[in-house]
């Protein structure tokens, strides 16, 4: 069965979430600024250490590595954060489903190919246009396309396939991957659930706020050791009747 994410019903407890997740994306900007000056600085402590040739000199250089590489970590954390807290409205135009999977297949084609990947595309040529916003559905796409070809060491298949559904059009991604339990896939769609080192947790979870901002849905079906597929689905729009 897919395993798709809940939604929720219960609109007092979702306003509640929303206001949250603004004070939350508030406060993450207002860590970001102090953050960058904290980085800035170390850098520039670096600089002074890399002048003076003596083990402590460099002993202190190697913990400034330290807190620059948390430093580093934590401003990516918080880039994804506030990316993820930042999308609710989006304005959408009609555009090609096929165009968005294309483009970023094309960008992960040189990886796919050092890693001995093989990339199949199977996209229905006649697939109606959806309602869409270019840039963040690339982002999403690209998320779902990167976490495939990582779960795949050396050697496999990524299979694309668009097609119509009764109620609009859907994509499937299928790799070949190392998979992920029942468990997993029933968590990892929410916020901060990570199974990778270093890994923020909101990658998937912004994949389906974007999905979701498309009118669209997204499940998943894994096996471990066989792989992985998820599949999106997107509503079209009703043509204008004129009546």
């Amino acid at each position: 069965m897919p395993i798709e994410p809940d939604s929720d019903r219960r609109d007092p407890m979702r306003a509640r979430y929303e206001e949250l997740a603004e004070l939350a994306g508030s406060l993450a900007h207002e860590i970001k600024n102090p953050l960058s000056v904290i980085h800035m600085n170390i850098d520039l402590l670096s600089e002074d250490l890399a002048e003076v040739d003596s083990p402590i000199s460099r002993r202190c250089l190697d913990r400034v590595d330290i807190v620059r590489g948390q430093c580093e970590r934590m401003e990516a954390l918080l880039r994804d954060f506030l990316r993820y807290t930042r999308l609710t409205d989006i304005d959408l135009v009609s555009g090609s489903l096929n165009d968005q999977i294309e483009t970023v297949l094309r960008a992960y084609q040189a990886q796919a190919d050092a890693d001995d990947i093989d990339i199949e595309k199977y996209l229905d040529a006649d697939l109606p246009a959806i309602k869409m916003h270019s840039d963040s559905l690339q982002a999403a796409l690209m998320n779902l396309v990167k976490n495939a070809l990582e779960s795949m060491d050396r050697g496999g298949q990524l299979w694309a396939r668009t097609y119509t559904t009764r109620g609009g059009v859907a994509l499937d991604l299928i790799d070949t991957g190392s998979g992920v339990d029942d468990n997993t896939a029933m968590h990892m769609f929410e916020p901060f659930y990570s199974t990778k080192e270093g890994g923020s947790g909101l990658g998937l979870p912004t994949a389906r706020k974007i999905i979701e901002a498309h009118g669209g849905r997204i499940s998943v079906q894994s096996e471990v050791e066989r792989g992985t597929k998820f599949t999106l689905e997107f509503p079209v729009p009703k043509r204008l009747s004129g009546k």
